[in-house]
């Protein structure tokens, strides 16, 4: 395999870190939903968790992202 094969590879595995990305925010909502609807007078006290875990798992996403972009532009 030539270097420019092994980018591609390398560029293409980092960006299974995008999709799971989306499992996570997708996961972090519908906990949220879940626990909303069970208990919905603690749902208010629970929204500062929901967006630090959107945001955890879009860093993780877009972390992913500029890798991907690192290997088939800089490497």
């Amino acid at each position: 395999m030539d270097a420019e094969a092994a980018k591609y590879v390398g560029a293409g595995l980092a960006a299974i870190g995008v999709g799971m990305a989306a499992l996570g925010v997708g996961n972090v909502f519908g906990s949220f939903l879940e626990s909303a609807l069970r208990n919905p007078a603690a749902a208010d006290s629970q929204q500062g968790r929901l967006f630090i875990g959107f945001a955890a798992a879009e860093l993780l996403g877009l972390l992913a992202f500029v890798v991907a972009m690192i290997l088939l532009f800089v490497a």
